[in-house]
């Protein structure tokens, strides 16, 4: 049996990458093609290592081999990844995505939401970084168990001071609540938080990062203007809940991404304490607070729904005691918020793609 580089290539030019709609071979996807006798080894580069299909790819590649080139070869592909970017920045060039969580209005768990995708993204290998930009309740510390932690410095060799990120979990985290005593108000007027807002950005060391997720305070107002128009961002998340008042502001939430000056990418709808499952009745759903409407407001806007997390109290717990609940591999609901953050890397690859083309 004779087996050459270009039969493998032809045939795997078969498998198309269902999001960007072109094949692995024109997408560059295929590397280090290496052939001896009757074994076929390649990588296989996804956009992120969140990629919810890398299955289902790695199976469609050993498919087209045999099918087209021959049914006894043997396959051996090694899956990595190379997280994309939207465009090259000269201030923050070490961080490919900027990725923004937001809210209508407060309670809805956008805190709860932004960290445990960040700890499930970093669960997948992807290297995280989470701002706690919430200048009215910043909550990261607390679900993270790093109130009253302080970050470093260091002194760069042209005699720039940087912040030290604080790591947790695999995630590099900075919190404006690290800056302050948590017992005590700070009463921020809009050009002081969204300076110390980009110093969060412009003035820390996070090294390179796949991606960067930042937690934004609920609402519409000074600390979403500065970011969205001070840095690249690669798209946004909004976080609601079924009832129409959650809903009412939402949309306004959501509208602004989209308005001339922002024009920010809207990655998805995220619908949180979308139903009540009781431990007893593990098949039974209650609709506390009315059903679909996340979904419906992502039809609404034509934007992607993202999915449903569910009202179970160890969500919260998890988040009190300093330990998100994705970090708990056995807790169904830790594969939930993993389906999520594939979904997001997804979207995230998707606008990239288009920004390039």
């Amino acid at each position: 049996m004779t087996i050459s580089p270009e039969q493998v290539l032809a045939a795997l030019r078969n498998v198309e990458d269902p999001d960007l709609k072109k094949d692995l071979v024109t997408l560059n996807m295929i590397k280090d093609l290496k052939i001896q006798d009757n074994l076929v080894s390649f990588t296989l580069e996804l956009t992120t290592p969140a990629c919810p299909m890398k299955d289902m790819l790695k199976n469609a590649c050993t498919n087209a081999v045999k099918h087209f080139v021959h049914p006894q070869a043997e396959i051996n592909i090694n899956v990595t990844s190379r997280v994309t970017r939207p465009m090259d920045t000269s201030s923050l060039k070490a961080i490919s995505n900027i990725i923004l969580v937001s809210s209508g209005k407060g309670g809805v768990g956008k805190s709860t939401v932004a960290s445990n995708l960040a700890v499930s993204l970093a669960a997948d290998g992807a290297r995280v970084g989470l701002i706690d930009a919430d200048i009215y309740g910043p909550s990261v510390p607390t679900m993270f168990d790093l109130v009253g932690a302080r970050p470093g410095a260091r002194e760069t060799e042209d005699g720039k001071t940087l912040i030290l990120p604080i790591e947790k979990y695999g995630i590099k985290i900075l919190s404006l609540g690290f800056f302050a005593d948590p017992d005590q108000p700070v009463p921020w007027r809009g050009p002081m938080a969204s300076n110390a807002v980009k110093q969060l950005f412009n003035d820390a060391d996070w090294g390179e990062l796949d991606y960067l997720i930042v937690d934004l305070p609920p609402g519409t107002g000074d600390i979403h203007i500065t970011i969205t128009q001070s840095f690249p961002i690669a798209g946004a998340i909004v976080v609601t809940t079924p009832q129409q008042v959650a809903l009412a502001d939402t949309r306004k939430g959501l509208a602004m991404f989209r308005m001339p000056g922002i024009n920010i990418p809207v990655l998805g709808v995220i619908e949180n304490m979308a139903y009540f499952t009781p431990e007893e009745l593990p098949g039974n759903k209650y609709y506390l607070f009315g059903k679909d409407g996340g979904k419906e407001l992502a039809k609404t806007f034509g934007v992607p729904f993202l999915g449903e997390i569910p009202i179970v109290q160890s969500i919260s717990s998890s988040g009190d005691n300093g330990s998100p609940i994705a970090l708990d591999l056995q807790d169904k609901l830790s594969v939930s918020f993993s389906e999520i953050a594939g979904r997001v890397a997804q979207q995230v690859a998707i606008n990239n793609a288009q920004t390039v083309n």
